[in-house]
């Protein structure tokens, strides 16, 4: 057991080496994607589905470590894992690895842009690479997700919906008015507009 506790500090320090070296070389977030090591087993790292990070059942408590980690995040399969270009741990997410906690709407010439701010400090343009999308959610209300890089997505806070809805404009999409957001010259459809209307 104690060799497994060992084993697991020595696999979370290489992590975090690796995630600073790619950092530096490549002057921003490491090429995960260019990375294709060997399977090394699974880490017990959770980010639970409030994007709190979990490691051995304990919340990382520095935002500068989960910030790194999350620099080496990678999808595959449904499956999410750390990589670095020697090794591959699995690690658990409860529904995505981000959460969208703030946004920022701009104008330009082609109309509104939004900006959102991940709870790692990530910066991402809403436009027709980094899309919206909307799930239905339990409670029967939608929960809109939003694409960071790489199958990689951030659930979007309630408060931050509410402030979507109320932005929202109808578009004709394919013959069917329908109720969305609008960012970058792109549109995403939230639901048919006369189901909007009913429901106000």
């Amino acid at each position: 057991m104690a060799k497994q506790g060992q084993d697991t500090v020595s696999a979370q320090g290489s992590l975090v080496s690796a995630a600073r070296d790619g950092a530096k070389a490549a002057k921003g977030l490491p090429p995960v994607h260019l990375w294709n090591p060997a399977f090394c087993g699974d880490l017990d790292m959770r980010i639970a589905s409030d994007g709190t990070w979990y490691y051995l059942g304990t919340p990382i408590g520095r935002p500068a470590l989960v910030r790194l980690f999350s620099t080496i995040l990678k999808r595959e399969d449904g499956k999410y894992f750390l990589v670095t270009p020697v090794e591959k741990v699995g690690i658990t997410v409860d529904d995505v690895p981000f959460l969208a906690v703030e946004m920022q709407k701009e104008s330009n010439a082609s109309g509104t842009v939004l900006r959102f701010r991940t709870n790692v400090d990530d910066w991402v343009t809403c436009d027709s690479d980094h899309r919206l999308r909307f799930k239905e959610a339990e409670d029967g209300g939608l929960t809109p997700y939003l694409h960071v890089r790489a199958d990689l997505w951030a659930k979007v806070t309630r408060a931050i919906y509410y402030d979507l809805v109320d932005m929202g404009e109808e578009q004709m999409i394919d013959g069917t008015a329908m109720f969305g957001i609008a960012s970058s010259g792109a549109f995403f459809a939230m639901a048919d507009a006369e189901q909007v209307r009913q429901a106000t």
